[in-house]
């Protein structure tokens, strides 16, 4: 199955963007694994002191921080199934995948920061600050790092020099265009500040080396990547990738569409499958709110296997659900999207594939992609920046993650065994 047959994408019947009325955000917790963790403090590696905030967003949070707070107090585990951890996953091994330009294009981004600037961007590889990262705007949730927004011209062209040296060019423009959708809310939110392109921000975990554990996190409103190196061996993961409106009619971004492969391919597979594959596929025919399971704060999540086991299907079906799966791993670059492919492959048959919704062509639904070394979760989203008259799931708001179970999300388990071999 070394090749993905390709789903024709079913025939995109755009929909009118409906007004609709404001909801709290739900979002997900997530953790870190592996060695003890650090809390964030001025107490970092390399020197490091708390960020200082340049741009000023009226602070909403509440209960939402105390909450952040709490999670993070919790040791990190890892999203698993209700059956424990599967060991011996991810063993540490030359996949012959070179790292040095993601090294060198993080060097060039550090080197032209002052050391007030690098000391906000930097923390020790083992700090919370992995940790520390939701899928909300900018009012609910207070977030460390840098902006783009605060970055001078250069700045700004190496912080995205680095994302696109660690991303494919379909990720990078995805980012991109997701990014994008904050202007837009801003736009039919009276110029509400919280919504702005430029408020993603960027972090620094270790020191960027070609033989030492390090990675980054470049986080924001709709879009978390959160990217770790040890060699050449990478996990980009979680990474959360969502937006509103979905499609753009208005403004500066006008025409902006975003998820319409992860979204047409998906309702293609399950319309594909027989009635019996659909019914054992099905966890519920109905969808009415918000389904996704490991967004932000989910870290240790229990996720169970849920829907149809894919040994049950055809080999056409297995090819069909790979090439889905192949629309989210194929963000990161095209070397490391094969190895990850690779490793997707090879546990196909314990993958389970689960939906709720109905399968009509105008659908909203959630589905899931599971395995041991893989989680990936779409799902319409009820309408939040864009005010309406109801809260149902709508195509003009989708979230999806993108996980790696078994303790192995930020790197996590690479990392144990690292330290376990190389610094006792």
């Amino acid at each position: 199955m070394g090749q993905y047959k390709k789903i024709e994408n079913p025939t995109f019947k755009a929909i009118p963007i409906k007004v609709r009325s404001k909801l709290l955000l739900l979002v997900v917790i997530t953790t870190f694994i592996g060695c003890k963790e650090t809390q964030p403090s001025a107490a970092r590696t390399p020197t490091q002191v708390a960020p200082k905030a340049k741009v000023e967003i009226p602070h909403r949070g509440g209960g939402f921080s105390a909450m952040v707070e709490k999670k993070l107090a919790e040791k990190y585990i890892g999203v698993f199934t209700s059956k424990g951890k599967q060991d011996g996953l991810f063993p540490l091994k030359s996949t012959g995948v070179p790292t040095q330009a993601i090294v060198d294009a993080a060097n060039a981004f550090l080197g032209t920061l002052s050391e007030e600037e690098r000391s906000t961007v930097s923390f020790a590889l083992t700090d919370k600050e992995w940790r520390h990262w939701a899928n909300v705007d900018n009012g609910m949730f207070t977030r460390r790092g840098i902006s783009i927004k605060d970055m001078d011209r250069e700045q700004r062209r190496l912080a995205f020099g680095l994302l696109q040296e660690a991303l494919s060019a379909k990720g990078l423009r995805l980012a991109k265009d997701i990014m994008k959708t904050d202007q837009t809310l801003r736009e039919l939110n009276n110029d509400d500040a919280k919504f702005d392109e430029e408020l993603y921000f960027l972090t620094v975990m270790g020191i960027p080396s070609s033989t030492e554990p390090w990675g980054f996190q470049f986080e924001g409103h709709h879009l978390v990547i959160n990217y770790f190196i040890l060699g050449s061996q990478v996990v980009m993961t979680p990474t959360f990738m969502g937006g509103e409106p979905i499609i753009t009619t208005t403004g500066k971004y006008k025409g902006n569409t975003i998820f319409q492969d992860e979204q047409n391919l998906g309702l293609k597979f399950m319309q594909s499958l027989n009635a019996e594959q659909q019914r054992k596929a099905t966890l519920s025919l109905q969808k009415t709110g918000n389904n996704i399971e490991a967004e932000a704060f989910s870290d240790n999540e229990v996720v169970d296997f849920e829907g149809i086991k894919v040994s049950e299907m055809a080999l056409g079906q297995k090819e069909d659900l790979l090439y889905l799966a192949s629309q989210y791993i194929n963000n990161m670059k095209e070397g490391h999207a094969k190895v990850k492919m690779e490793e997707v492959e090879k546990h196909i048959d314990d993958t389970y594939f689960g939906w709720r919704g109905n399968t009509a062509d105008d659908a909203v639904f959630y589905y899931r992609l599971h395995s041991p070394v893989v989680l990936i979760e779409f799902d319409h989203q009820g309408p939040i920046g864009i005010k309406g008259k109801d809260r149902n799931p709508t195509r003009n708001h989708i979230h999806t993650i993108v996980r790696t179970p078994n303790g192995n999300d930020y790197g996590k388990d690479y990392l144990k065994q690292h330290l376990a071999r190389h610094h006792r």
